[in-house]
């Protein structure tokens, strides 16, 4: 028996073998994708109807209304700060405060914000409850029109620091984070706080929005003027993503009790339960979702009926990478986040204890959002070799593409309709006939490029990589600056 004839029948055994496994996921990975989409239309479909009938304006006159501290993190934002700035003071709201911490920048961001609020550095009673880096002031304005404009500035620490930092400032009851590259909807804290005003036998934690891309928007004031598509290709990929995740994903999770995540971008969590279970974890560059799931095991691990919550309203505008080079660094640390998160907490796997999170939603992101990219990957390379080494069966090969290609078009397409049907945010129909054409090319050009920095997110946490990397910004179009 010759070498390559051993090798040929190594090849068709594992060639058998990986075939089968990578059929069984691709139908479960469908299979959970449909159940997701027809749970969040369904659930969807109800909160509009039931929010139809809601007045928000009552919340600002409700006397049990709780006070909001708005905490924005901000690291060398110079391009944006003061225009962010801006757009959180004039959020609609009645009692809440806007905290912004300045992580250690190196550019003129801090000199900015000054310059522009008319700040003094002040004397500011506050303890620090959750560890942080060492506080070097505390600002407030000297413009009484600014009075609920609080800015830190500390030593540089890291974004989950920088909550920290500004948890630790805040007085409010309920702490709502946010990046301070981000545009909130004026009526975010109203429509956010609902389910903290809803009576139930059930303390509501936390909740969270959708967010929405700004790439190419017209900004005026630090607000949305004029919503466009994103002129960039690898910004509207994101567009597509981020659909998919929060109207077809999040909805139905929250739903069936298995959220494990709210976006760093926007969420608002009750402050004394953030602080009882210790805060952002400084270990983890994906803090958001580490938060949720500490809290969430705190509140089981007490024996407290609690929930966590989301929001399918657009409640924030934010910009994504535009380069596949600062793209590549965020996927990176979103997938070395997404491990340490998991394994940090591997107690709740298929634990009943924990019932709907441990049981669907903390086995779903095990399988699905971390295992399936590195399955893919490998069975790629594989398939490459088996080229290479042996003779593939050609039909079985294209049938199982046309299928998977077919599917995730037709999921990307539908997350679209579906956004049309409810929000119907981009008006121009050549802007959703221009994410209908992207959702074809998709599988195609980015894809494979997030099968990559999969991989490589999860070498740098097996390697114990540490840091968030530079995350430069190009900074929103001002449409102010450019009237006539």
């Amino acid at each position: 028996m010759t070498k390559e004839f051993k090798m040929q029948q190594i090849f068709e055994i594992l060639g058998w073998f990986l075939t089968n496994i990578v059929l069984l996921i691709t139908i479960s990975v469908f299979l959970a994708y449909v159940l997701l989409a027809v749970f969040s239309a369904v659930t969807l479909r109800r909160y509009l109807r039931k929010n139809s009938y809601v007045d928000y304006n009552s919340i600002i006159l409700a006397p049990l209304t709780p006070s909001i501290s708005v905490v924005a993190p901000a690291f060398n934002e110079s391009k944006t700060i003061v225009e962010n700035v801006r757009a959180l003071l004039s959020l609609y709201y009645n009692n809440f405060e806007v905290i912004v911490v300045n992580d250690g920048s190196t550019d003129d961001s801090l000199d900015k914000v000054i310059k522009a609020y008319d700040l003094e550095k002040v004397n500011y009673f506050f303890d620090y409850r959750i560890p942080c880096r060492r506080i070097r002031g505390v600002y407030k304005s000297k413009n009484r029109s600014f009075h609920n404009l609080t800015i830190i500035d500390k030593v540089n620490g890291g974004k989950s620091d920088a909550l920290n930092a500004g948890i630790n400032v805040s007085h409010k009851q309920l702490v709502c984070s946010i990046d301070v590259d981000s545009i909130m909807e004026p009526d975010a804290l109203l429509k956010m706080v609902k389910p903290f005003l809803e009576e139930t036998d059930r303390k509501i934690i936390g909740t969270g929005g959708v967010i929405r891309i700004a790439n190419s928007c017209d900004i005026k004031g630090g607000q949305i003027k004029r919503i466009n598509l994103p002129e960039r290709f690898l910004a509207r990929v994101q567009v597509l993503e981020y659909t998919r995740a929060f109207l077809m994903g999040r909805m139905a999770w929250a739903r069936l009790d298995g959220l494990l995540l709210i976006s760093g971008a926007l969420g608002m969590f009750d402050r004394e339960t953030v602080i009882n279970c210790g805060g952002y974890s400084i270990d983890t560059v994906g803090e958001d979702m580490e938060l949720v799931v500490r809290m969430r095991r705190y509140m089981t691990e007490k024996g407290e009926k609690y929930e966590v919550t989301y929001i399918p309203d657009p409640l924030c505008w934010t910009e994504v990478p535009s380069t596949l080079k600062i793209l590549g660094r965020q996927r990176r640390r979103w997938a070395r986040g997404t491990a340490e998160t998991l394994f940090t907490h591997k107690k709740i796997f298929l634990n009943r204890k924990y019932k709907n999170f441990g049981m669907l939603g903390y086995p779903y992101w095990f399988f699905f959002e971390w295992l399936a990219p590195i399955i893919e990957f490998f069975a790629l390379i594989f398939f490459l070799f088996y080229i290479i080494f042996s003779t593939p069966n050609w039909p079985f090969v294209i049938l199982l593409f046309t299928f998977v290609y077919t599917f995730a078009v037709s999921l990307s397409i539908w997350a679209v309709l579906f956004e049309e049907m409810t929000y119907h945010k981009y008006e121009k129909k050549r802007d959703v006939l221009k994410l209908i054409g992207t959702a074809f090319l998709e599988p195609f050009f980015f894809h494979p490029l997030t099968l990559v920095w999969a991989i490589k997110g999860n070498w740098d946490y097996l390697r114990g990589k540490r840091g968030w990397g530079a995350m430069d910004r190009e900074g929103f179009r001002d449409s102010s600056s450019t009237a006539g």
